[in-house]
């Protein structure tokens, strides 16, 4: 039997159970396959930074394929719809008589795979899908009713029970060498069509790979880990592990990420250091959005999961939304995490909070404006975290904060960023006011032209104008 194994958002050889079924049942050999689909990213607002991520960890992952005497075709087909007549198309060229991948949960890449299973089918060969997302995969983490979870703690406590019941997931080591490879690589291209190029220096942020991965991972446990807890949230900190852009497309699994960190602590799963069970918890929120997606689908739809808060008023004011999107509202912390945005392609968790926050009460703009931005310029641009964080912080969504929570910007940037130092290295107008004075320049008469702009909003009546249009609905 020759076999096809599809990479989509898996680009490694380690711990990829699609590869390695792939692996296991092309007795006579087997080949892979990476697709571009140009027109439908940017159709999905996927960033210029991810898509030249993607690019460069798909060339490091032909290498590595290569040194195992696997080739990787390279595919670019525009469109999702015309996919199915060309992976039938690559299997029917070389005799593969089933083709396997690890399965993706949103909406459209649903409808795909359908598509490919279909048309596969006619020509008598067959998909097989894997899954390989999720610690647990989606539908095996149920409510005492039988449905899917859509507050966060319980599901979290009914894995690590699967967890100290089951034992931790296998971690597959890298797939085995072939005897012969079957056909040879194609060229990855130096650019991906439609996208511009980044900037060299927000590229170099982001050396691409699976061994970059496993070095952040490492580096992360033996120096960052067990202060996760208390640093994690401190703006200015390299307190976090960075490995979200990895995680998103694949370069690591969630099972490794997940066996350092018992490994780490012992090999307790919950009982120990504060900042490994917190970081494990990081890892379960990733999960619980990709099951809410399975089992909510709409949510991948650009619909809201509580649906009566379809009903908010919410505002268009397109000045507001670009104030708000290249860091002019006026409110230091909220700017200075929307620049970091603008030149990492990347942002600080908390500070993620406080600027989809700030958009979706303070202006009440409507999240789905800010759930593409975020996505058009991410990194780890990821629907089913970017649309949850979203929606959490917008009170629409799965275990979302209640209406009448909205953070204060000034307050938010006094905790989590005290000294300000987070503020001037992405505000630099505000370079030389000091702790006190840096996240209340208003008070300061900084606001000459040339200066920092003023607030865009009363944060007081923001506050109340947000919580009346949320009890409109009741």
């Amino acid at each position: 039997m020759r076999t096809l194994m599809w990479f989509r958002n898996d680009l490694r050889v380690e711990d990829n159970p699609a590869l390695h079924a792939a692996r296991r049942s092309g007795t006579d050999g087997m080949l892979a396959v990476f697709v571009f689909s140009p027109r439908q990213w940017r159709e999905h607002d996927m960033a210029d930074i991810r898509a030249e991520f993607v690019r460069r960890c798909v060339a490091e992952l032909s290498e590595q394929l290569a040194e195992r005497e696997i080739a990787l075709r390279i595919l670019t087909i525009d469109r999702f719809a015309d996919v199915p007549a060309a992976i039938a198309g690559l299997a029917r060229e070389h005799g593969c008589d089933e083709v396997h991948a690890n399965a993706e949960y949103e909406v459209n890449e649903v409808r795909r795979d359908e598509a490919v299973a279909a048309r596969l089918e006619t020509d008598g060969r067959g998909l097989r899908l894997h899954h390989e997302q999720c610690i647990r995969p989606p539908g095996t983490v149920r409510t005492g009713g039988g449905g899917f979870y859509s507050v966060f703690t319980p599901f979290k406590r009914n894995v690590l029970a699967q967890l100290r019941t089951d034992g931790l997931p296998e971690v597959l080591p890298a797939v085995r060498r072939q005897a012969a490879m079957l056909g040879r690589p194609d060229p990855v291209p130096a650019t991906v069509p439609g996208f511009e190029a980044p900037p060299a220096a927000m590229v170099s942020l982001w050396p691409a790979g699976a061994a970059e991965a496993r070095r952040r991972l490492d580096r992360f446990v033996a120096a960052r880990i067990t202060g996760y807890a208390e640093a994690r949230d401190l703006a200015a900190e390299d307190a976090t592990s960075r490995l979200s852009p990895y995680l998103a497309v694949g370069a690591i699994s969630v099972r490794r990420c997940l066996r350092a960190a018992v490994d780490a602590d012992g090999g307790r799963i919950e009982g120990g250091s504060a900042g490994i069970a917190t970081w494990i918890s990081e890892l379960l929120w990733r999960d619980f959005y990709r099951h809410v997606m399975v089992g909510w689908p709409r949510v991948s739809m650009g619909r809201a999961f509580k649906p009566e808060t379809e009903k908010v008023s919410w505002s268009c004011d397109e000045a507001a939304f670009d104030a708000w999107r290249e860091g002019r509202t006026g409110f230091p912390i909220v700017d200075a995490g929307m620049r970091q945005l603008l030149a990492e392609g990347w942002m600080h968790n908390r500070l993620r909070m406080i600027t989809a926050m700030f958009l979706s009460k303070d202006l009440l703009i409507d999240w789905r404006w800010g759930e593409r931005h975020f996505m058009r310029h991410l990194v780890d641009g990821d629907l089913a975290s970017n649309n949850g964080g979203w929606q959490w912080s917008a009170s629409t969504g799965t275990d979302a904060q209640p209406y009448f929570r909205v953070f204060n910007p000034t307050t938010q940037g006094r905790r989590f960023d005290a000294d300000g130092a987070f503020i001037r290295r992405f505000v630099p107008e505000l370079a030389s006011l000091d702790a006190r004075r840096i996240h209340v320049p208003g008070a300061h008469g900084l606001f000459a032209p040339g200066d920092y702009p003023r607030p865009v909003v009363d944060h007081a009546v923001a506050r109340d104008r947000a919580i009346a249009a949320f009890k409109q609905l009741a």
